[in-house]
């Protein structure tokens, strides 16, 4: 153990701080102060703040040139309403930490205060911790923004804790791990007209039910193999809560989602082309947008050879999970994979726990030590 018991309990403390005082994407303003007043105490070499929006990376620099590996967590909660009876609970109304990313940035406060106590032999360490994971832009951003060149890793190593799995057990596989995920928004656009004389109007009415349907169709939701394809209309809107008007408007909110980026290439001229075409026929003005755009995640082989090897070291078990991984759900730090090998392990936190996103999610303290222990093994091996 690189920390002593007492330097881990400060560290729980400091998680169930982070806790009760989540903010989701684009607003982690005040998460990022106060990470970056621990992070000084620790004496990095250098932080970089502001970094994608509300990111911030900590330097920690070896004596002598080496390899450049950047370990990653998040900083965001999630618009939702915490119900849990913990003494920590959220104290923000409708917000919660109820994915982990409280606990992912302990992970990485504890190796904060390890490498200030003992430097890399050689090239640097970089702790990032990457805002707005939770909408899909945020590792982006951290990539477009210009003081990331002078951080380039020439690895990436991240973790997120899985709730159905063993505690401390992790998964790991090289391969895909996540899906290629992003939201359409599309926007019927016609005209009103009085309800007893609809023939006057341009409604969207029949345009959007064959749009519920044939969306729909056009996800296979088969095994998770290279064809895989999904689409979950998950909101629909029709004109105005009125009994007087035939609609005018309609808006239809849908999720695609495949294995790979170029299957989601695929499924996005598909679904344009559906969503045209029925415009067209009912002589409608169309919008589509997307938000919440997350591509593929990709485990390097280079990289998860590194990660199993420090599994070894340090006695954590761990399997490929076959059954398990890749999983259907998104994860933005694939994105890093464009600039470096870069690999995420899944982290068991309990075979009974809530799952991720439910409103009575708790974020296990004991995956701190064993979290920490992994990636201090990684960097220990890579740079001495």
């Amino acid at each position: 153990m690189f920390l002593t018991d007492g330097e881990f309990s400060e560290i729980k403390a400091f998680r169930r701080e982070l806790h009760r005082n989540p903010e989701v994407s684009g607003e982690e303003a005040q998460t990022a102060l106060r990470l970056k007043e621990e992070l000084c105490l620790t004496g990095p070499d250098r932080i970089v703040a502001d970094i994608g929006g509300h990111g911030l990376a900590a330097v920690y620099e070896g004596a002598a040139s080496g390899r450049t590996i950047m370990i990653r967590a998040e900083l965001d909660g999630l618009p939702i309403d915490e119900i849990s009876d913990v003494t920590h609970r959220s104290t923000v109304p409708g917000k919660g930490h109820l994915c982990g990313h409280d606990g992912h940035m302990a992970i990485l406060m504890a190796l904060a205060k390890g490498l200030g106590q003992r430097r890399p032999a050689r090239g640097r360490a970089i702790l990032m911790f990457q805002p707005a994971e939770e909408n899909g832009a945020g590792a982006a951003a951290v990539l477009a923004d210009p003081k990331f060149a002078a951080l380039t890793p020439d690895m990436s190593l991240s973790l997120h804790n899985f709730p159905g799995v063993r505690l401390g057990h992790v998964l790991l596989k090289a391969g895909p791990v996540n899906c290629a995920s992003r939201g359409m928004k599309i926007v019927l656009k016609g005209k009103t007209s009085h309800a007893s004389y609809p023939e006057q109007g341009i409604a969207p009415t029949f345009a959007m039910a064959r749009l519920l349907d044939g969306l729909t169709t056009l996800g296979n939701n088969g095994s998770l193999g290279p064809d895989y394809s999904l689409v979950t209309v998950t909101h629909a809107r029709l004109g105005e809560p009125a009994f007087g008007i035939s609609p005018g408007e309609a808006q239809i909110w849908a999720t695609l989602r495949t294995l790979t980026d170029e299957a989601m290439t695929a499924l996005v001229s598909r679904a344009e082309e559906l969503v045209l075409t029925q415009a067209k026929a009912g002589q409608l003005q169309v919008e589509i947008s997307y938000e919440d755009v997350f591509h593929q995640c990709y485990n390097s082989a280079e990289a998860v050879a590194q990660l199993r090897q420090a599994l070894d070291d340090e006695g954590v078990s761990h399997d490929d999970a076959s059954s398990l991984l890749p999983m259907k759900a998104s994860e933005d730090f694939g994105v890093f994979r464009t600039v470096a090998p870069a690999a995420m392990f899944f982290l068991g936190a309990g075979e009974d726990h809530p799952r991720l996103h439910n409103p009575d999610y708790d974020f296990p303290d004991e995956l701190i030590a064993i979290g920490s222990r992994v990636f201090m093994r990684a960097i220990r091996n890579l740079l001495g």
